[in-house]
């Protein structure tokens, strides 16, 4: 895949290659204990978020690309990130995962954002299988990726260190050979 700055379009939302003045509009939101809840990060310290953006702004020089952290944008302004990455170039598998902003939920963003993410790791990067793991409690983000065409595939026990605790998962995963990743998915 070209090393070019990465964008893609949705009908709301854009997905970008990040730049350091991100900064501000990340740590507002990566800075928030209820965004951060079902992750294994955060919420950030102001040092943590410019280490992230730090990271991320350097993808795109990396040769060979494989993963590729992206700024989610609405009408140009930062309002998650979102990221896709090789796990296994031989098996051509990779995972994603995303994180938006409190004050987007519940608009169809991260369902589009999703879907995004599939369009660049079913096309360009040429991969086959695609996971995402989500905190069991996490209902909103278990109807994003059913809605993208994700199978539940299982429980991780103890999947995940999370704030000192270990922690189960859900598995979901998507094929290209999918049917439903070849139609939109569904608002």
């Amino acid at each position: 895949m070209a090393q070019d700055t990465v964008l893609l379009r949705g009908p709301r939302v854009a997905l970008r290659d990040f730049t350091p003045d991100d900064v501000d509009a990340v740590h507002a939101f990566a800075s928030d204990p209820l965004v951060t809840q079902w992750s294994t990060w955060g919420p950030n310290t102001l040092a943590d978020t410019r280490a992230f953006i730090a990271d991320a702004a350097a993808e795109p020089g990396r040769p060979g690309r494989t993963r590729f952290t992206l700024a989610v944008t609405v009408q140009e302004r930062v309002v998650g990130t979102a990221a896709v990455w090789t796990t296994s170039a031989s098996d051509r598998n990779g995972e994603l995962g995303y994180t938006l902003a409190r004050e987007v939920w519940g608009l169809g963003l991260a369902t589009e954002t999703a879907a995004l993410l599939r369009e660049l790791a079913f096309g360009p990067m040429g991969l086959v299988r695609v996971e995402a793991t989500c905190h069991p409690d996490n209902a909103g983000s278990v109807r994003v990726l059913e809605k993208n065409g994700f199978v539940f595939e299982g429980r991780l026990r103890e999947h995940r260190l999370e704030h000192g605790q270990r922690r189960d998962s859900l598995l979901f995963a998507a094929l290209l050979s999918d049917r439903a990743l070849n139609q939109p998915p569904p608002d």
